[in-house]
């Protein structure tokens, strides 16, 4: 079995023994630099990247405070407006629970689960989805502890597709700060108006950017706005 297929594994069996629609698992480096390692379903991968379209969500909150967060539609709605007006527009997704994962990956790495339900994340066992997390936690580790990390990159065992594919949006942030001359964060965030305002995810735009179906250009009219 690949790592790959590891990190897939692990996802599928979370969303197997829960009650939820579907799991996703992510680390965190530094502020803003997330990356998805894997997820159970098409859906899970879409919530996911439309949490990274908004810049905020309950993972992002879970990972860095090492509590779970019971995240109702009522409370998306609430708390994180963007998050969840993506979500509902793009998934039958309505509500998340996010859990922090344990040891070496504490701080830094995450499981969400996802559910149809809008209150399906106080609905859930928090103990058992907390058993589920530190089993993940302990699969992750091994992997985790032969490993170097340094403040701005991410260890070479999270190299999955999905964490691939959110390089190639490194990548496209590049070629904004050069062409639109812009501090790497100011880049982010005009590629994630851009892609809220168009109702794609910020990924998806990346990827045209990185192979020359779009032009930086295309995104100047939105860095202009926000000076």
């Amino acid at each position: 079995m690949t790592r790959t297929c590891c990190r897939c594994g692990l996802a599928h069996a979370a969303a197997t023994v829960l009650p939820v629609e579907g799991v996703g698992l992510s680390v965190h480096g530094e502020p803003g630099l997330r990356a998805p390692l894997a997820a159970s379903s098409e859906v899970a991968s879409t919530a996911e990247r439309l949490q990274f379209t908004a810049g905020s969500g309950p993972c992002l909150l879970a990972a860095e405070s090492g509590f779970p967060v019971f995240a109702t539609e009522e409370i998306l709605a609430r708390r994180w407006p963007a998050f969840h007006d993506l979500l509902v527009t793009h998934t039958p997704l309505r509500s998340v629970l996010a859990l922090s994962l344990h040891g070496r990956l504490k701080g830094v790495g995450a499981v969400d689960l996802y559910l149809a339900d809008p209150d399906g994340a106080t609905a859930v066992d928090v103990f058992e989805a907390r058993c589920v997390a530190e089993l993940v936690s302990d699969h992750l580790a091994v992997a985790a502890d032969w490993s170097v990390w340094t403040p701005t990159e991410l260890p070479t065992w999270s190299d999955t597709p999905d964490a691939q594919r959110r390089g190639r949006l490194w990548m496209a942030v590049g070629m904004l700060v050069i062409a639109l001359e812009l501090p790497a964060a100011d880049a982010l965030a005009v590629l994630r108006g851009y892609a809220y305002a168009a109702g794609r995810t910020a990924d998806d735009v990346a990827i045209d950017l990185v192979e020359r179906r779009m032009h930086p250009d295309q995104l100047r009219e939105d860095a202009d706005s926000d000076h």
